[in-house]
Protein backbone atom coordinates (compact mmCIF):
# COMPACT_ATOMS: atom_id res chain seq x y z
CA UNK A 1 0.00 0.00 0.00
CA UNK A 2 2.65 2.52 1.05
CA UNK A 3 6.35 2.64 0.62
CA UNK A 4 8.44 1.32 3.46
CA UNK A 5 9.48 4.87 4.37
CA UNK A 6 5.88 6.07 4.69
CA UNK A 7 4.98 2.98 6.69
CA UNK A 8 7.85 3.74 9.10
CA UNK A 9 6.52 7.29 9.56
CA UNK A 10 3.04 5.93 10.30
CA UNK A 11 4.39 3.36 12.74
CA UNK A 12 6.35 6.05 14.61
CA UNK A 13 3.26 8.29 14.56
CA UNK A 14 1.03 5.59 16.04
CA UNK A 15 3.66 4.65 18.61
CA UNK A 16 4.10 8.27 19.70
CA UNK A 17 0.38 8.76 20.20
CA UNK A 18 0.07 5.45 22.06
CA UNK A 19 2.90 6.43 24.41
CA UNK A 20 1.04 9.64 25.22
CA UNK A 21 -2.16 7.71 25.95
CA UNK A 22 -0.30 5.16 28.07
CA UNK A 23 1.25 8.01 30.05
CA UNK A 24 -2.21 9.51 30.58
CA UNK A 25 -3.47 6.16 31.86
CA UNK A 26 -0.55 6.00 34.31
CA UNK A 27 -1.28 9.53 35.50
CA UNK A 28 -4.96 8.71 36.00
CA UNK A 29 -4.04 5.67 38.08
CA UNK A 30 -2.04 7.95 40.39
CA UNK A 31 -5.05 10.22 40.99
CA UNK A 32 -6.99 9.02 43.96
CA UNK A 33 -10.75 9.19 43.79
CA UNK A 34 -11.90 8.66 47.37
CA UNK A 35 -10.84 5.04 47.54
CA UNK A 36 -7.52 3.45 48.09
CA UNK A 37 -5.40 2.36 45.15
CA UNK A 38 -2.06 0.58 45.68
CA UNK A 39 -0.64 2.32 42.59
CA UNK A 40 -0.65 5.59 44.53
CA UNK A 41 2.29 4.49 46.69
CA UNK A 42 4.12 2.21 44.26
CA UNK A 43 6.28 5.04 42.91
CA UNK A 44 7.28 6.38 46.32
CA UNK A 45 11.08 6.30 46.40
CA UNK A 46 12.78 5.24 49.64
CA UNK A 47 16.43 5.65 50.64
CA UNK A 48 17.19 1.93 51.07
CA UNK A 49 20.76 1.57 52.33
CA UNK A 50 21.91 4.52 50.21
CA UNK A 51 19.99 3.54 47.07
CA UNK A 52 16.71 5.16 46.03
CA UNK A 53 14.31 2.23 45.68
CA UNK A 54 10.62 2.17 44.69
CA UNK A 55 8.41 1.15 47.60
CA UNK A 56 6.88 -1.73 45.64
CA UNK A 57 10.32 -3.36 45.37
CA UNK A 58 10.79 -3.55 49.12
CA UNK A 59 7.31 -4.31 50.43
CA UNK A 60 3.92 -5.85 49.85
CA UNK A 61 1.26 -3.24 49.18
CA UNK A 62 -2.38 -4.20 49.67
CA UNK A 63 -5.85 -2.72 50.07
CA UNK A 64 -7.63 -4.48 52.95
CA UNK A 65 -10.46 -1.91 53.04
CA UNK A 66 -11.84 0.45 50.37
CA UNK A 67 -10.15 3.51 51.86
CA UNK A 68 -6.99 1.95 53.34
CA UNK A 69 -3.65 0.91 51.88
CA UNK A 70 -1.27 -1.21 53.94
CA UNK A 71 2.46 -1.50 53.35
CA UNK A 72 4.14 -4.60 54.78
CA UNK A 73 7.90 -4.18 54.63
CA UNK A 74 10.19 -7.10 54.01
CA UNK A 75 12.90 -5.36 56.06
CA UNK A 76 11.25 -3.97 59.21
CA UNK A 77 14.38 -1.91 59.99
CA UNK A 78 13.36 0.41 57.11
CA UNK A 79 10.04 1.37 58.71
CA UNK A 80 11.22 4.86 59.66
CA UNK A 81 12.71 5.53 56.19
CA UNK A 82 9.55 4.37 54.43
CA UNK A 83 7.30 6.45 56.68
CA UNK A 84 9.48 9.50 55.98
CA UNK A 85 9.41 8.84 52.20
CA UNK A 86 5.61 8.54 52.22
CA UNK A 87 5.34 11.83 54.10
CA UNK A 88 7.69 13.52 51.60
CA UNK A 89 5.70 12.12 48.65
CA UNK A 90 2.85 14.43 49.71
CA UNK A 91 0.06 11.94 49.04
CA UNK A 92 -2.44 13.77 51.19
CA UNK A 93 -2.46 11.13 53.93
CA UNK A 94 -0.45 10.63 57.08
CA UNK A 95 1.03 7.16 57.50
CA UNK A 96 0.57 5.34 60.79
CA UNK A 97 2.38 2.19 61.80
CA UNK A 98 2.22 -0.43 64.51
CA UNK A 99 5.89 -1.33 64.30
CA UNK A 100 5.30 -3.87 61.52
CA UNK A 101 2.77 -2.53 59.02
CA UNK A 102 2.25 1.00 57.70
CA UNK A 103 -1.37 2.03 57.21
CA UNK A 104 -2.58 4.85 54.99
CA UNK A 105 -6.22 5.77 55.57
CA UNK A 106 -7.65 7.96 52.83
CA UNK A 107 -10.35 10.39 53.98
CA UNK A 108 -13.53 10.94 52.00
CA UNK A 109 -13.06 13.72 49.46
CA UNK A 110 -15.02 16.93 49.81
CA UNK A 111 -17.08 18.17 46.87
CA UNK A 112 -14.63 21.05 46.40
CA UNK A 113 -11.65 18.68 46.29
CA UNK A 114 -13.48 16.41 43.82
CA UNK A 115 -13.97 19.40 41.50
CA UNK A 116 -10.28 20.28 41.76
CA UNK A 117 -9.32 16.71 40.88
CA UNK A 118 -11.77 16.74 37.94
CA UNK A 119 -10.05 19.90 36.65
CA UNK A 120 -6.69 18.15 36.97
CA UNK A 121 -8.10 15.18 35.04
CA UNK A 122 -9.28 17.50 32.25
CA UNK A 123 -5.92 19.28 32.16
CA UNK A 124 -4.05 15.98 31.79
CA UNK A 125 -6.40 14.93 28.99
CA UNK A 126 -5.86 18.22 27.16
CA UNK A 127 -2.09 17.87 27.46
CA UNK A 128 -2.33 14.39 25.94
CA UNK A 129 -4.51 15.67 23.09
CA UNK A 130 -1.89 18.33 22.38
CA UNK A 131 0.81 15.64 22.30
CA UNK A 132 -1.24 13.68 19.75
CA UNK A 133 -1.73 16.80 17.63
CA UNK A 134 2.01 17.42 17.76
CA UNK A 135 2.57 13.89 16.48
CA UNK A 136 0.16 14.68 13.63
CA UNK A 137 2.09 17.85 12.79
CA UNK A 138 5.38 15.93 12.74
CA UNK A 139 4.17 13.23 10.35
CA UNK A 140 2.52 15.79 8.07
CA UNK A 141 5.81 17.70 7.91
CA UNK A 142 7.58 14.50 6.86
CA UNK A 143 4.94 13.73 4.25
CA UNK A 144 5.19 17.28 2.86
CA UNK A 145 8.94 16.77 2.44
CA UNK A 146 8.23 13.60 0.47
CA UNK A 147 5.72 15.44 -1.71
CA UNK A 148 8.20 18.26 -2.29
CA UNK A 149 10.80 15.70 -3.39
CA UNK A 150 8.15 14.21 -5.73
CA UNK A 151 8.24 10.89 -3.85
CA UNK A 152 4.44 10.99 -3.52
CA UNK A 153 1.76 12.56 -5.69
CA UNK A 154 -0.81 15.21 -4.78
CA UNK A 155 -3.57 12.55 -4.59
CA UNK A 156 -1.45 10.28 -2.37
CA UNK A 157 -0.70 13.24 -0.12
CA UNK A 158 -4.43 14.02 0.23
CA UNK A 159 -5.19 10.38 1.08
CA UNK A 160 -2.35 10.25 3.60
CA UNK A 161 -3.54 13.46 5.26
CA UNK A 162 -7.03 11.96 5.61
CA UNK A 163 -5.61 8.81 7.15
CA UNK A 164 -3.47 10.81 9.58
CA UNK A 165 -6.50 12.87 10.61
CA UNK A 166 -8.60 9.73 11.03
CA UNK A 167 -5.99 8.25 13.37
CA UNK A 168 -5.71 11.39 15.47
CA UNK A 169 -9.52 11.64 15.70
CA UNK A 170 -9.67 8.04 16.98
CA UNK A 171 -7.01 8.71 19.62
CA UNK A 172 -8.65 11.93 20.77
CA UNK A 173 -11.97 10.09 21.12
CA UNK A 174 -10.14 7.47 23.22
CA UNK A 175 -8.63 10.22 25.40
CA UNK A 176 -12.03 11.87 25.89
CA UNK A 177 -13.56 8.54 26.90
CA UNK A 178 -10.77 7.99 29.44
CA UNK A 179 -11.31 11.52 30.77
CA UNK A 180 -15.07 11.03 31.14
CA UNK A 181 -14.60 7.73 32.96
CA UNK A 182 -12.06 9.21 35.37
CA UNK A 183 -14.19 12.32 36.02
CA UNK A 184 -17.19 10.08 36.72
CA UNK A 185 -15.04 8.01 39.09
CA UNK A 186 -13.80 11.14 40.88
CA UNK A 187 -17.22 12.75 41.21
CA UNK A 188 -19.01 9.62 42.43
CA UNK A 189 -19.32 9.05 46.15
Amino acid sequence: MYTEEIQLYFDAYKEGMQKSIDHLADEYIQIRAGRANPKIVERVMVDYYGTMTPLNQMSTISVPEPRMVTVSLWDISQLRNVTKAIMEANLGVTPSDDGRVIRLVFPMLTEERRKEIAKEVAKLAETTKIACRNERRDILDELKKLKKDNAISEDEMANLEKEVQKLVDEKIAQIEKMQQEKEKDVMSL
